[in-house]
């Protein structure tokens, strides 16, 4: 099988596990600089050109598309979609994963567990959306932010307003969650392969650090996840619609609130965690799904 991988950089951990786990098992891997790719658009003829000639004919596409560049990676993506290529994680689901307010109102419409998430675009209602989340404490985030980026915790009436008010200021959208104190600065990364989960890891914050992201000097370790921890994080990558994903989760006293679903997990972490071939499940999972035109819109919101 001949497989791409769209990512800006091939040195990344997980690219080069899934290059080796592909080669290992007798495949090709090419990995594709996003940026260097082009879309030439012509009736009935849906190209990608990469470094401007054309590229070959691929059996399957893993997208690996920076935050950063998603709406050229999801334009090139989605070129490579209708000519008939079979994607690991589809345009359509990536792009809902991407926008935290259409992922928690999808979510939401399903049942799942959430923590209480406010919207508004008028810095004058902050007051009202802190309220409405039960605040202070409150978390307020960046609607397309990753790996804990654009996440402030305010702790104050004063201080949640002033944050919601420059962030609107400058234009920037933003949500308004409740703070999850019972979690004590841990999370769940549940790994999901398929419609399984396939690892799990318990994330925990650095010293006087809420976020528990391993990028903001966090740890993990491994974890034995609930029944109900495994059935949210099955039904969320189902009702997004992807394949492979990492859907973090806080244990509230309540049940598992979902804080985000991750279209592109980095790898190191969870296989450093837990010991396990991550990157040879995701391969023998292309392996035995990838059907050349069987892209389609899935999980449907």
């Amino acid at each position: 099988m001949k497989i791409a991988m769209l990512a800006r950089n091939a040195n990344l951990y997980s690219h080069k596990r899934l290059k080796e786990a592909a080669e290992a098992r007798g495949h090709t891997l090419d990995i594709l600089n996003t940026l260097r790719c082009t879309v030439h658009i012509a009736s009935h003829r849906p190209q990608v050109f990469y470094n401007g000639a054309p590229i070959a004919a691929y059996d399957a596409v893993i997208p690996r598309i920076g935050a950063s560049i998603t709406n050229y990676g999801l334009s090139i993506l989605r070129q490579f979609e209708m000519a008939g290529v079979w994607s690991l994680n589809e345009s359509v689901a990536i792009g809902r994963s991407r926008d935290k307010l259409r992922s928690l109102q999808i979510l939401a419409k399903h049942g799942l567990g959430l923590p209480l998430t406010a919207y508004a675009n008028d810095p004058k209602a902050a007051e009202e959306i802190i309220k409405a989340v039960k605040g202070p404490p409150v978390v307020i985030k960046l609607i397309e932010g990753t790996q804990g980026i654009g996440v402030v915790l305010a702790e104050t009436m004063s201080s949640a307003k002033s944050v919601i008010e420059a962030f609107r200021g400058a234009n920037v959208n933003i949500l308004v969650q409740e703070f999850i104190k019972e979690a004590g600065g841990t999370d769940i990364r549940a790994l999901v392969v398929g419609g399984k989960v396939v690892a799990a890891m318990q994330r925990t914050g650095a010293a006087d650090e809420f976020r528990s992201n391993l990028h903001r000097g966090g740890s993990a370790q491994v974890i034995k996840i609930t029944p109900e921890e495994r059935s949210t994080a099955v039904r969320a990558a189902k009702r997004m619609g992807l394949n492979v994903c990492g859907v973090d989760m806080l244990r509230s006293n309540h049940g598992p609130v979902i804080m985000e679903v991750n279209s592109s997990p980095g790898l190191e972490g969870i296989e450093s965690a837990t010991g396990k071939d991550i990157a040879g499940q995701i391969i023998e999972f292309i392996a035995a799904n990838a059907k050349g035109g069987a892209t389609k819109t899935k999980g449907q919101g």
